[in-house]
């Protein structure tokens, strides 16, 4: 039985503005995004914490492994944390032994954040566990799918910039 367009027309004039609203195509597609980060954020953060460390804090030995250190502006753009927050992880992570602040000694108002030898052992050590946990559920995915996702996530992230 097909559907008289006029009719869905007439059914949508009379739904009030919040009904109309609630029922946006791109409102579907948000709910799915938040659930499927809530959903990679659990997996993702279950395991960092296993191995010992917060989600932050392994972003940030994430970031600064294999570099030579990053000024706190450039860690901050690089990483998910926010600038506020990441001076208490740096701390945190500091105190643990695994990164130190050194002040560069052509500008002495900033600093430069680097793993300790440390933070070194611990990220060649947990960097390559982690990728291979996250990528046993990719692997569910061929790499055209992957890439069809990746594209779309980028189209999205642009419309916001």
């Amino acid at each position: 039985m097909s559907r008289n367009p006029e009719s869905a027309s007439v059914a949508t004039a009379c739904l009030t503005p919040t009904q109309r609203a609630a029922q946006e195509p791109f409102l579907f597609v948000l709910r799915e995004l938040a659930q499927t980060y809530q959903a990679f954020s659990s997996y993702d953060e279950d395991h960092i914490r296993q191995l010992g460390l917060t989600l932050p804090q392994y972003d940030v030995l994430a970031t600064l492994g294999n570099t030579s250190g990053m000024m706190m502006s450039q860690l901050a753009e690089k990483t998910l944390v926010t600038k506020g927050t990441l001076t208490g992880i740096v701390d945190r992570l500091e105190k643990k032994g695994l990164v130190q602040r050194i002040v560069p000694p052509d500008n002495r108002r900033c600093f430069i954040v680097k793993l300790t030898p440390a933070g070194e052992q611990l990220f060649e050590a947990v960097f390559p566990e982690h990728t291979a946990y996250l990528k046993q559920r990719f692997d569910r995915l061929d790499a055209s799918t992957l890439q069809e996702i990746r594209r779309s996530l980028q189209q999205l992230r642009e419309i916001f910039t």
